[in-house]
C-alpha cells in the first residue's frame, strides 16, 4: 500500500510545527509561471532570516517544471531543503500540469557536480543530457546559466522521497 501525497496545505503545516514560514510566490506571467519558494526562520522585532529558497517557472505542460537555483544557508536547516522541495512539487501537481521536472547539476567544479548529482538522483532525477561547449548546447547553457549535466525527475516521485525525508525528521 502507498502512501497518499501530501497537499501543499500539508507540507505548510509541517513547516508551521517546525517553527518555520513557508511562502510560495508566482506570478502567471504570459503562460509562464515563475516561481520562486522560500523558507525563513521568523524573528521577533526583525525581518524573517532566509534560511533557504528555490526559483524556477512552470510552462503550461507535463514536462513543463524547469527548476533553476536552489540554496540553502545557515544553521539548523536540516529540515529546509526537503520542505522547499515538497513544496514546489506539490505546487506543480496541484496548481499546474506539469508531472515532470528539469534542472541543471551545474558544474562548478567536480566535486560539487558530484554532490549535486548525487542529491538530485535521491530526489528521482536521472540524467538526460550533458550540456558543454558545444554549439548547440549554447541556447541550453543560455536557459540555465552554465554546463553540466541536466536531469528530469517526476513530480509525484520527488514529493513522496522529500516528504518522506521530512517524515522522517
Amino acid at each position: 500500500m502507498t502512501t497518499p501525497l501530501p497537499s501543499l496545505a500539508a507540507v505548510e503545516r509541517r513547516a508551521a510545527a517546525a517553527g518555520l514560514l513557508l511562502r510560495l510566490q508566482c506570478r502567471p506571467l504570459l503562460g509562464v509561471q515563475p516561481l520562486r519558494v522560500v523558507v525563513a526562520r521568523p524573528r521577533p522585532e526583525a525581518p524573517p532570516l532566509l534560511l533557504g529558497e528555490l526559483k524556477g517557472w512552470a510552462l503550461p505542460l507535463p514536462d513543463g517544471l524547469q527548476l533553476d537555483t536552489m540554496r540553502v544557508q545557515g544553521a539548523e536547516t536540516q529540515l529546509v531543503g526537503p520542505l522547499i522541495w515538497s513544496a514546489t512539487f506539490a505546487w506543480a501537481l496541484e496548481a499546474t500540469p506539469c508531472r515532470r521536472a528539469r534542472l541543471l547539476a551545474i558544474r562548478d567544479n567536480d566535486q560539487q557536480h558530484r554532490r549535486l548529482v548525487r542529491y538530485f538522483r535521491r530526489l528521482g532525477f536521472e540524467p538526460t543530457r550533458e550540456l558543454g561547449a558545444a554549439a548547440l548546447d549554447l541556447p541550453l547553457r543560455l536557459v540555465w546559466g552554465g554546463s553540466g549535466l541536466l536531469m528530469r525527475g517526476d513530480c509525484a516521485q520527488g514529493l513522496a522521497r522529500a516528504w518522506g525525508q521530512l517524515q522522517r525528521r
